[in-house]
């Protein structure tokens, strides 16, 4: 029997290796690199009706979630940016849960969305192979937590986001009986 914790985290929580190798972070960029295309894949065929099923009890529908991968990760690639050009910026937070009410994230297609994860993955992974050593330690802190987090640990927080969230909206196709995986 599913638990809402299993609901929440069908993959577990983001456990940070200690240290990051080169090869983590590779293996994340990865991910980034392959996201667009997977859940494209997934969603594109989807009909509204299922685009507006919750992906859990008390859970965004499908194409809230959709739309907020997007904002999650625009916000990631601009906190790479601000990393990478100011010294350990505190970021801006966002409450995600008031945007994921807002109208275009209930109601707009979500095609929108899949071409702006498609843009920001592209220019995401283009800067992350990019990045030196050096720059892969730089960090931000996070406001809500005053976490210091380095950039290589948030290429890992975006990989696990990504299947995250892929997860929950395999997870609830099968639940509904619309796919096998």
């Amino acid at each position: 029997m599913e638990t809402l914790e299993s609901l929440k985290y069908p993959i577990g929580q983001f456990e940070c290796p200690n240290p990051i190798t080169d090869k983590d972070v590779k293996a994340w960029i990865d991910v980034l690199n392959r996201f667009p295309s997977r859940l494209n894949a997934l969603v594109k065929p989807l009909t509204d009706f299922q685009l507006d099923t919750e992906y859990r009890p008390e859970g965004w529908t499908i194409r809230q979630l959709v739309h907020h991968i997007a904002d999650s990760h625009h916000h990631s690639y601009t906190r790479f940016k601000w990393s990478l050009t100011e010294d350990t910026p505190v970021i801006k937070a966002y409450n995600q849960d008031n945007w994921s009410n807002l109208e275009d994230a209930i109601n707009a297609p979500v095609s929108m969305s899949l071409l702006h994860i498609e843009a920001v993955h592209k220019r995401l992974v283009y800067l992350l192979k990019s990045l030196s050593e050096t720059d892969l330690n730089k960090s931000f802190i996070h406001p809500e937590t005053n976490k210091v987090v380095p950039l290589k640990e948030n290429i890992g927080i975006y990989a696990w986001h990504s299947n995250h969230h892929f997860a929950h909206i395999v997870k609830a196709l099968e639940r509904k009986g619309w796919i096998k995986m």
